[in-house]
């Protein structure tokens, strides 16, 4: 049986050829930037011959004005040594066409569903959403298109009351930058504690949001 050998997202940055690229929930992530929904078409093209020398198949996502690709080695998001293989290789191929690369433009949006202790809302949440589990913690979408839902207790313990907060995965240089941008929209920092790795911030009628750039700079 093969041995999962897990690349570290600081150990995917090391490799020359990936700057493109950052790592966000679920995996490593790019956006390159097209004129025209023919030449995303075109590009995938590529995408899909990078993926057949890899031997290693990202998920796509075409729109006129881009393509997003994303690539892991594992349904928990996990890198491996092929998804910065992969991710050489496309950028490679994007450059032969003249594509360049928007980091700014690279989210992942989740769910962050609070419950009381020794209560497990998962499956009526699986049932609503049509999501599967993964792991003790996680649902997603079987496509991997819809947000991700992450349960955790709810703390301090609050019985019959659910919480829930959004959580906004983005690349680590663009992070403090939408902290920025959401306080000059009349947000407010609620939680600096683990910044710079994320932000907890607040709406004006205090919704929570986390902006957290953490997955982008794990060791």
């Amino acid at each position: 049986m093969d041995v999962f050998e897990q690349l570290l997202p600081k150990e995917f940055h090391a490799t020359a050829g990936v700057e493109d690229w950052r790592v966000l929930f679920w995996g490593a992530h790019a956006f390159y930037r097209t004129s025209s929904f023919a030449q995303a078409a075109e590009f995938v093209g590529a995408i899909s011959a990078a993926a057949t020398t890899v031997g290693h198949e990202p998920d796509v996502d075409v729109r006129p004005e881009g393509v997003v690709i994303r690539s892991c080695s594992r349904p928990d998001g996990a890198l491996s040594r092929k998804d910065a293989d992969l991710a050489v290789t496309v950028s490679a191929a994007a450059r032969s066409m003249g594509l360049v690369a928007d980091p700014s433009m690279l989210m992942v949006v989740g769910i962050a569903v609070a419950q009381d202790a020794g209560v497990d809302t998962r499956p009526f949440w699986e049932a609503a959403f049509g999501y599967r589990r993964v792991g003790d913690e996680d649902l997603i979408d079987p496509l991997r298109r819809g947000p991700h839902l992450w349960f955790h207790e709810l703390s301090p313990a609050r019985p019959g009351r659910g919480r829930t907060h959004i959580d906004v995965s983005v690349p680590a240089d663009q992070a403090e930058g939408r902290v920025r941008a959401a306080v000059a929209a009349g947000g407010r920092i609620a939680d600096v504690d683990t910044a710079p790795e994320s932000w907890t911030i607040a709406s004006p009628d205090n919704h929570g949001v986390d902006i957290a750039g953490w997955a982008d700079i794990e060791g």
